[in-house]
């Protein structure tokens, strides 16, 4: 999935965001707003961790649940 998905379903993003990153609150995801940018400095400052390794933890990260718990329920709500 690409960035632009994700910003388009920040929303259902967040939560999966929150399980995999929990040191991240909800203010912190506010902020993000579907920004990678952003996304990538929180877990740095959060975890402590160089940007390059941020990019690692978020590139390795599936968001196909994201994606796909989303798709299923449009289908239910058609």
């Amino acid at each position: 999935m690409n960035w632009d998905q994700v910003e388009g379903k920040w929303k259902q993003a967040k939560g999966a965001i929150k399980q995999k990153w929990g040191k991240l609150t909800d203010d912190d995801l506010d902020v993000i707003n579907g920004k990678q940018d952003e996304l990538l400095g929180k877990i740095q400052e959060r975890y402590g961790v160089t940007r390059e390794e941020a990019q690692k933890q978020l590139d390795a990260w599936d968001f196909s649940n994201v994606t796909l718990d989303h798709d299923v329920r449009d289908r239910k709500a058609s």
